[in-house]
C-alpha cells in the first residue's frame, strides 16, 4: 500500500513553493532559490527529512542529487485551506469566505472569479 506524504512543516512548504515553481533542483539550487536565510547545510537536512516523510523524492544517479516534489501543490493548499477552515471557524467555507471577502482586498477580477466558481458549482448540483 503506497504510504501518503505528511504534512510539511512552514520550512518544508518554503523548499516545495521552490520545487513546484521550478521542478527538479539540486540542494544547491534549492538553497539559493530561497529567500528566508537558510543555510545550505539546514536546506539538506530539511530535504533529507522531507524524503523521509516522502514529500520528495531524491535522483541519486548523478553526483549532485536532484529532488523533486511528491506532493501536488494543489493536495498540499487543499490541505493547508482544510486544516484553516477547521481551526478559524469551526468547518465552515461559507464563514472563512465571508471572512476573507470582508477584509477588501479583493479586486473587481477576483471578485468575477469567484462569482464564476459559484455558478460552475450550482450548475454542477443542479445537474445531480
Amino acid at each position: 500500500m503506497k504510504q501518503k506524504p505528511q504534512k510539511p512543516s512552514e520550512s518544508e512548504l518554503e523548499i516545495l513553493k521552490v520545487l513546484w515553481k521550478r521542478g527538479p533542483l539540486t540542494v544547491r539550487q534549492i538553497h539559493e532559490q530561497l529567500k528566508n536565510g537558510t543555510g545550505y547545510t539546514t536546506a539538506l537536512k530539511l530535504l533529507q527529512i522531507m524524503a523521509e516523510k516522502k514529500l520528495v523524492t531524491r535522483d541519486e544517479t548523478a553526483r549532485a542529487h536532484v529532488y523533486s516534489a511528491v506532493l501536488a501543490e494543489g493536495e498540499a493548499k487543499r490541505a493547508a485551506v482544510s486544516t484553516l477552515v477547521e481551526k478559524l471557524v469551526g468547518g465552515s467555507g461559507l464563514r472563512l469566505a465571508m471572512q476573507a471577502l470582508s477584509q477588501g482586498r479583493a479586486s473587481r477580477d477576483e471578485l468575477d472569479e469567484i462569482k464564476r466558481l459559484i455558478d460552475e458549482m450550482e450548475a454542477g448540483r443542479k445537474r445531480k
